[in-house]
C-alpha cells in the first residue's frame, strides 16, 4: 500500500482562487496531518512522524516548560516522547514504589539513582537519537525518548491519528520510527496555506 497525499479544505480553495486571480495565496504556516496503519502489531499508536530535514540549533524553539516523563503504576507516562536536542526532561516519581531511571544509550547515558515517592530529576539531552528508558528496580518498565533536531513532530493516537502544526511552505522529507515498525521516508510538498494529509502504511 503506498502512502497517500492529498491537499485538502482551505488549501484547494486559496490555490484556485490563486490561479484564476493570478496571485500568490496569503502566506503562513500549514499543517500535516494522516492516518498512520499498521500491519505485524496490535496498535498504530506511538509512531513517531518527523522531518528529516535539520533546524539549525538557535532556531530551535525550546518549550517553556520541561517535558514530562512520568511514572505511575510501574509504567513509564508517555511510552514514547519525543524532544527537541537541548531540552531538558523532568522525571518526577509519582509512583508509590521508589525507581531508578537510566539508559545505556551512547546518544545520552545516564542513571539517575534510586528515588522515593515525590522527587523530580532531571536530565538535558543536548544530542539527536533515541534513547530508551529503564528502571533496575523493574525490568518490565520501558519507554523511548527521540531527540529530535526539528520542531516539526507529531506521535500517532491509537487510531492511528496525527498532526503536525504550523510548518512553513516548502518540500519536506517524512521520516517515521516505531520500536518494531521498519521506519519509512516520504516526500511532502507543504503549501502555503491549508492542510495536506500523508497517510502511512507501516509494517514490521
Amino acid at each position: 500500500m503506498k502512502n497517500i497525499i492529498t491537499i485538502t479544505g482551505r488549501t484547494a480553495v486559496f490555490l484556485l482562487l490563486a490561479a484564476l486571480l493570478g496571485a500568490a495565496p496569503l502566506a503562513y504556516a500549514g499543517d500535516l496531518m494522516g492516518t498512520v496503519t499498521a500491519r505485524g502489531v496490535r496498535s498504530p499508536e506511538d509512531v513517531v512522524i518527523y522531518f528529516g530535514d535539520k533546524v539549525p540549533d538557535d532556531q530551535l524553539p525550546l518549550p517553556a516548560e520541561n517535558p514530562v516523563m512520568d511514572q505511575r503504576k510501574l509504567i513509564f507516562i508517555p511510552h514514547v516522547m519525543c524532544v527537541m536536542k537541548g531540552s531538558t526532561v523532568d522525571f518526577p516519581n509519582n509512583d508509590e514504589v521508589p525507581h531508578n531511571v537510566f539508559s545505556p544509550s551512547p546518544v545520552k547515558k545516564f542513571n539517575l539513582g534510586t528515588y522515593k515517592v515525590g522527587v523530580i530529576k532531571q536530565v538535558t539531552f543536548d544530542k539527536p537519537g533515541l534513547v530508551p528508558l529503564l528502571c533496575t528496580i523493574h525490568p518490565e518498565m520501558s519507554a523511548f525518548i527521540l531527540v529530535l533536531e526539528t520542531p516539526y513532530f507529531g506521535i500517532s493516537d491509537k487510531d492511528g491519528a496525527y498532526r503536525i502544526s504550523g510548518i512553513p511552505a516548502g518540500s519536506y522529507k517524512i521520516k517515521t520510527w516505531h520500536e518494531k515498525l521498519k521506519p519509512s521516508v516520504s516526500q511532502v510538498e507543504i503549501p502555503e496555506t491549508g492542510e495536506v494529509t500523508l497517510d502511512l502504511a507501516l509494517r514490521k
